[in-house]
């Protein structure tokens, strides 16, 4: 594996069930390259592709994926779809039926930071982790709050606290859009006939301030708060920041 202290090209989308997470990876350039490792038990994409696919059933496949990558210049993306899965299925497989299940919920903690430390922050590959959301209401804050569910010690730092660049998918009202028109955002006929669009947000606003949303200072605009569900549109902008 390459030694890179950190992965410059890591990217979490999360968001809630049918706010178009999978389908932003449908126009990620060179489908070959692109390792898409489904985590939710082989469910199909919603658009035809010619990803290097991989049905997980077991979540020491992912190291392995990550190793077998490194090995090929050709692979240039990997993603996992998604990582709520991938945490349900290590709890299923290793924590359920654990005679110590004090330890296997250690083990559980430390597989995360082991895929996000060692293999994440080593890889050569651009790297896009999808995530469900729900909602909790924080009774000492009185809010709601958005977050990835996750279980054991995970809970308390988030596995949104291992990215710097964490955007949401949205279903919004194109009226609602209508203050942030940019050149990532476009507005199709099919939109305007629903009368909403699929997007990524990619800043906080006042109504969404008790998401965990973030991106390095400067990376997006506050007029490209709102943008296209294209995670080629992110990976680019991602390019173009770093290097």
């Amino acid at each position: 594996m390459s030694t890179n202290a950190h992965n410059d090209h890591l990217v979490l989308v999360s968001g809630k069930s049918g706010t178009g997470k999978s389908a932003s990876l449908m126009n990620l350039r060179n489908q070959p390259g692109v390792i898409y490792l489904n985590c939710e038990a082989g469910k199909r994409l919603p658009f035809a592709n010619k990803f290097q696919s991989l049905t997980v059933t077991d979540p020491m496949e992912v190291f392995q994926a990550f190793e077998e990558a490194e090995q090929h210049q050709d692979f240039h993306t990997i993603v996992i779809d998604t990582a709520t899965y991938l945490m349900d299925m290590y709890e299923s497989l290793y924590v359920f039926n654990s005679a110590d299940t004090r330890k296997a919920w250690g083990d559980y903690a430390q597989y995360w930071k082991t895929l996000m430390q060692q293999y994440v922050a080593a890889s050569s590959k651009r790297v896009v982790i999808l995530a469900h959301t729900r909602d909790n209401f924080n009774e000492k804050e009185m809010v709601r709050e958005t977050s990835i569910p996750v279980k054991g010690a995970l809970q308390n730092q988030g596995l949104e606290s291992y990215f710097s660049c964490n955007i949401a998918t949205k279903k919004m009202r194109l009226e609602d859009l209508e203050p942030y028109q940019n050149d990532l955002l476009t507005i199709t006929e099919d939109d305007e006939l629903v009368g909403y669009k699929h997007v990524f947000q990619t800043r906080l606003t006042k109504d969404t301030i008790n998401e965990r949303l973030r991106a390095p200072i400067g990376l997006f605009s506050k007029q490209e708060t709102f943008i296209n569900n294209d995670i080629q549109l992110v990976l680019d902008r991602l390019e173009q920041f770093y290097n």
